[in-house]
């Protein structure tokens, strides 16, 4: 439901996401939700991606699913929610639904890894991070350990 995500982010659908019948290509739907959590996290003030590659360290995306529920249409005025619905030691996954008003068109998740670079290895997810993430969310996020 849309009252689950603290975060909607808008879109509107654009002429070259639409395949010839007028609907969104479904590619485009991971484009939505990369994008969508990328701005997840500027809004939480978590450090981009310039700032996690300078650190060496990186979230690399382990896992994707889409549930294509109704179209996306050509100019239609979109929210991408986005809440995290399990954090674990170094892995988090984010439930992504996107919306045309009330209706639900889209539902997904994205399991991202947080690995040190060089090293090739996972790395535990910074407990200030985490802390924002939590303070957050409205609804519960199932905590875990590594995964």
């Amino acid at each position: 439901m849309k009252s689950d995500f603290v975060f909607l982010f808008p879109h509107q659908v654009r002429w070259v996401e639409c395949d010839p019948q007028w609907v969104v290509f479904n590619g485009h739907y991971l484009t939505y939700f990369d994008i969508a959590i990328s701005e997840y996290g500027r809004h939480l003030n978590l450090p981009g991606g310039l700032e996690r590659q300078k650190s060496g360290r990186e979230f690399f995306a382990r896992k994707a699913s889409v549930d294509y529920l109704a179209p996306a249409r050509y100019d239609d005025t979109l929210e991408i929610g986005v809440r995290v619905s399990y954090l674990g030691n170094s892995s988090l996954k984010f439930f992504i639904g996107i919306f045309r008003g009330d209706e639900v068109l889209t539902t997904g998740e994205m399991v991202y890894v947080y690995v040190d670079v060089k090293a090739q290895r996972s790395e535990p997810i910074p407990q200030s991070w985490r802390d924002k993430v939590l303070a957050f969310e409205r609804t519960p996020v199932e905590l875990g350990g590594q995964r």
